[in-house]
């Protein structure tokens, strides 16, 4: 395996800029994913890593070496497609087999008929086959040999794909949204295989999805993609909790986060509706927006919290928890819940009060860009007093 680094990368069509400068190393033996919208550019930018696309600009380095002038097969790259590309007409075993009968065997030992002829070719199949059976049995796929893509479900030909890959032992493993043609049960059972199967094989793995549950999962660390840029890297506790920007924090968790409508003050201060919240930040007066996850709004409120006057819309029922739906003069609000009596009694159109944690909460100047925590400092005892809506505090 192989450290990955790309170097000023960019891709235009005609006048139109696919993917900005971009540079990203990806460590040996990491499992780094790409996460973003549909058309941001992630599927051109793992095209560009397997030599499928040129890039416009920059470079890609394998293992510390320059591989723009090489060939995709010459690489040492595998890829994974959406759709598995697996040719219909050959068995499980021909389909893994075929990029090593491509290496291994001149185009005379290839040829039907004369294929038969060559003294070498018996000895060259019978260390292929040692090496598609020691890949089947890694991915519990031997027993379907003798089978045609058609006759398997997705999860078998998904599987029958990854061998494909595998058995070329290549230096990094590129995986291009292969889990989207599977239904939701088997695309959880897959990520599972995925996660276990990387941790076996130590692999450099880049893994490119729209899906943030997938990447959130299965990553080391991961990139979010927006318009052809990358707008953060890191691992997937970190994207979470400190997201760099607006779109980053909206398209990483589920449901996304709240964002409410503030304003900064002179002192520092931030205002919410007719409310001073107990934050202060290091900002010029003016619009900001205040982001708070689902699962940290709460109903009842606890000491120090701040509360936003609300009213309940709807439901949305997911078994062990619910999603619950607030209008506030600020903006909507989702709160993220579980089954308890607090909440079954809500009707549409009854008044609530929500309660939110001021430490939780994350602050986006008017650019979209995160106000960093060492920028934002609870406010004194005194002004927490002055909060209208601040519970739990004594004089």
């Amino acid at each position: 395996m192989a450290a990955l680094g790309l170097k000023g990368i960019t891709k235009s069509f005609g006048n139109t800029a696919v993917l900005s400068p971009l540079d990203l190393d990806i460590a040996d033996g990491e499992f780094l994913t790409l996460v973003g919208p549909s058309g941001c550019g992630k599927s051109t930018l793992l095209r560009i890593i397997a030599g499928l696309e040129p890039q416009t600009a920059g470079t890609v380095s394998i293992g510390g070496t320059p591989v723009d002038h090489l060939r995709p097969h010459e690489r040492k790259v595998a890829m994974v497609f959406q759709n598995y590309a697996l040719y219909p007409h050959m068995t499980v075993f021909d389909n893994i087999a075929l990029p090593l009968t491509m290496a291994r065997l001149s185009v005379f030992e290839r040829i039907p008929l004369i294929k038969w002829l060559s003294p070498r070719r018996r000895k060259v199949m019978e260390g292929i086959t040692r090496d598609v059976k020691a890949v089947a049995e890694q991915l519990r796929i031997e027993q379907y040999f003798d089978r045609r893509p058609a006759q398997l479900s997705g999860g078998q030909r998904q599987r029958v794909a990854l061998g494909r890959a595998m058995v070329r032992h290549p230096d990094v493993f590129l995986m291009d949204e292969p889990l989207s043609n599977l239904d939701a049960k088997l695309r959880v059972h897959m990520r599972s295989e995925l996660a276990e199967l990387h941790s076996r094989l130590k692999a450099t793995m880049i893994y490119v999805t729209h899906d943030q549950v997938e990447a959130m999962t299965m990553s080391d660390r991961l990139a979010v993609m927006d318009q052809g840029r990358v707008l953060q890297i890191g691992t997937p506790d970190e994207v979470y909790s400190e997201p760099a920007t607006v779109t980053v924090a909206q398209f990483i968790g589920s449901p996304a986060i709240n964002l409410l409508k503030a304003v900064v003050r002179g002192d520092g201060q931030i205002e919410v509706g007719d409310a001073i919240w107990p934050l202060r930040v290091s900002q010029e007066a003016g619009p900001v927006t205040v982001g708070i996850r689902p699962e940290c709004v709460r109903l009842s409120a606890r000491p120090g919290d701040v509360t936003l006057p609300a009213a309940f819309r709807r439901r949305e029922n997911l078994g062990a928890e619910s999603i619950l739906h607030f209008e506030t003069a600020v903006g909507a609000v989702l709160c993220k819940a579980s089954h308890g009596a607090e909440h079954r009694a809500l009707a549409p159109g009854h008044n609530a009060s929500l309660a939110l944690a001021p430490a939780e909460c994350h602050v986006f100047d008017s650019r979209g860009q995160r106000i960093r925590p060492s920028q934002i400092q609870t406010s004194s005892a005194s002004a927490a007093l002055r909060h209208p809506t601040l519970v739990g505090t004594t004089r």
